[in-house]
């Protein structure tokens, strides 16, 4: 079934392809046999394009320029392997949980699908059951059970999963990267993008229906990250120095840690299963683990923001910044990490805690898997407790 692109012009920036198949997606764990490599191509290292974990972080996803790949991290193992026949590159590959279900984007010098296509894989009968069209190059994609979010340079929009219906679009400043998180609690959908100002963050309460509004960073926002929950919400600017945690019910800043003194590119940050810790990596070669004070008490009251009135939400969370550059910012003095690990510089590095306690995964672009635990009553130098490179030929795994 193929929709033609509507004539409104708030609407305009997508097609829709479906298949019949994915009417009933088969909502089923298939993972093939660890030791069962299909279409393995050849032994030579690709090059990596893409990883990300899927919603529980316990496995992750990689893309390269011939196919894409998908591991176990604890114990790490490669769980299988699709390498295309014309050796088309994956920029994006997203798993929905732990079924057989993916998310592509193309990507590479020769992508395996256009860049502003994102393709419903179904790894079970191994080709694609449905596929979102846009008119512009797509910048990441998200995933719940009930949702798919496609993040464009400057639109989001929201689809029901598994039928493709179009739900929402949020219209947002430049968003190269790709910026967007979802809570992956069922009974609750909240989801976190930038705004259309520099430095604010848009945060949609689906459920209680509530648009409200954070200016998180002067500087710019870098990256930011919420939990399973979606009620805390952390942020860091384009300085890199500093990380602030917010309550994304009452917007209220909870906690700010400091990463360091110098200037510094945020990759990635992940919060703990319980919200007690975030770990945060740089390219400074660092992932630094802080322990947070945040608690069903610091909920607070409920001062919803119209999602008409940004005037109102930038003239609040102004305020709430010149408090931060003065007495509140030295109340909470910037906290500092209570562990860290070493990594090579010059490589983009993102976090996860692992399902092990007090563990947590690194995942390098450079094909490096880490395993690491941080003592939480002494801190300091976390212990590596495994590595592999995840890129070596199949016969060195």
């Amino acid at each position: 079934m193929q929709l033609d692109p509507p004539d409104d012009e708030t609407e305009k920036d997508y097609l829709l392809h479906d298949s019949d198949d994915n009417k009933n997606p088969p909502w089923t764990f298939v993972f093939p046999d660890p030791d069962s490599k299909p279409n393995s191509g050849s032994a030579s290292t690709p090059a990596l394009l893409h990883v990300s974990f899927d919603q529980g972080y316990g496995f992750f996803a990689m893309g390269t320029d011939r196919g894409f790949r998908i591991y176990n991290c604890c114990p790490f193992r490669e769980n299988f392997r699709r390498d295309f026949d014309c050796n088309g590159g994956i920029g994006t590959v997203e798993m929905f949980l732990r079924f057989n279900i993916l998310v592509l984007v193309g990507g590479g010098e020769t992508p395996q699908y256009p860049l502003n296509m994102v393709m419903i894989w179904d790894d079970r009968h191994s080709r694609c059951t449905g596929e979102l069209s846009f008119r512009s190059e797509v910048r990441g994609v998200r995933l719940r059970r009930d949702r798919i979010v496609v993040v464009l340079e400057q639109k989001i929009f929201v689809y029901n999963f598994p039928d493709l219906t179009l739900l929402h679009q949020i219209e947002t400043i430049a968003n190269p990267k790709g910026l967007c998180a979802v809570s992956q609690v069922a009974e609750s959908f909240v989801l976190v993008c930038p705004g259309l100002q520099k430095g604010l963050v848009r945060v949609e309460h689906y459920a209680l229906k509530r648009t409200k509004f954070i200016f998180a960073h002067d500087s710019g926002i870098a990256c930011f990250t919420l939990s399973q929950d979606g009620i805390w919400l952390a942020t860091a600017g384009c300085k890199g120095t500093l990380v602030r945690i917010y309550n994304t019910h009452d917007v209220t800043l909870l906690q700010e840690v400091r990463r360091g003194a110098d200037r510094a590119e945020i990759y990635s940050l992940a919060f703990s299963p319980t919200a007690q810790w975030l770990a945060v990596s740089s390219d400074k070669g660092t992932v630094h683990v802080f322990k947070l004070k945040v608690n069903l008490g610091n909920l607070g009251s409920d001062r919803s923001l119209s999602p008409t009135d940004q005037n109102l939400a930038a003239t609040t969370s102004s305020s709430s910044l010149s408090l931060i550059k003065g007495g509140l910012h030295s109340y909470f003095n910037s906290e500092r990490s209570v562990a860290q690990f070493r990594l090579p510089e010059g490589v983009r590095y993102i976090v996860a805690f692992g399902h092990q306690k007090n563990t947590v995964v690194i995942l390098g672009l450079d094909g490096s898997f880490y395993l690491c635990k941080f003592d939480p009553a002494t801190g300091g130098e976390m212990t590596q407790l495994d590595y592999h490179n995840f890129l070596e030929p199949e016969e060195a795994l």
